[in-house]
């Protein structure tokens, strides 16, 4: 028999997943704004037409993606809106992603360069001394031959916090980590740390002097040394598991 072939079912959704579709539809709908209250369990429930269980789950995974938050004994109300939930997703993604730390790597590279010519120009003598102080614990570790990762994103959180963009600061922060975790099975070990002191203290001395042009140049620099540090890392992995 010929004619046109039927289209294949597609699965219905989840109830839950179609309560969180709804409870979203409210939101918007009336432009409640975050702190807004939202109907109590029973009667979300009885106007949906579910369980209450059914509305219970859909809140915990609004919850867990910023979306409402529940206070207890008090109610669920609309949360303030956050990049935070989404942010830690991605470095929990990103954990055990060995081949994406690359990825990773460019995606803060391209950040910074794009914003480091804004730093030059809005950055106080405090935001520089900061920096200083910054790249002084840096020196001192690096002579005695020692790493300093926590100082490496206290000196980048530094860097940028004159934007006054608390959710660049969280991202830049959360490609650190995701970085990091992503390359524990490489084994990050810098076997010269004075270079890369010697890298950051090179970028604060272009900002000093209001270059935004050779800040760029700096921290490109900053960055070719982080990757041929990758490298050699990764090459000697892969000759490790042969």
């Amino acid at each position: 028999m010929s004619g046109i072939a039927l289209a294949p079912l597609r699965r219905p959704k989840l109830l839950h997943v179609s309560v969180q579709e709804s409870l979203k539809s409210y939101i918007a709908d009336n432009h409640l704004a975050p702190g807004a209250p939202l109907p109590a369990e029973s009667e979300l429930a009885q106007q949906l037409g579910v369980s209450r269980s059914s509305v219970r789950e859909a809140i915990r995974a609004l919850e867990s993606l910023g979306i409402v938050e529940s206070r207890r004994g008090v109610g669920v109300f609309v949360a303030r809106f956050s990049l935070a939930p989404l942010l830690d997703n991605l470095v929990f993604g990103l954990r055990a992603a060995a081949r994406g730390i690359a990825e990773v790597l460019q995606i803060r590279r391209a950040l910074e360069m794009a914003l480091i010519g804004d730093v030059a120009h809005k950055a106080s003598e405090e935001d520089f001394a900061a920096l200083r102080r910054i790249t002084k614990r840096m020196h001192a570790r690096a002579i005695r031959g020692e790493s300093f990762a926590e100082e490496d994103q206290a000196f980048h959180q530094a860097m940028f916090a004159c934007l006054g963009n608390a959710t660049l600061l969280h991202l830049m922060d959360v490609f650190w980590i995701a970085f990091f975790k992503a390359s524990d099975d490489l084994t990050l070990v810098n076997a010269d740390p004075l270079v890369t002191w010697r890298d950051h203290d090179a970028i604060v001395d272009a900002l000093v002097t209001r270059d935004p042009a050779e800040a760029r140049v700096r921290l490109d620099q900053h960055y070719d040394g982080i990757t041929r540090l990758l490298a050699r890392n990764r090459a000697a992995a892969a000759e490790n598991q042969t």
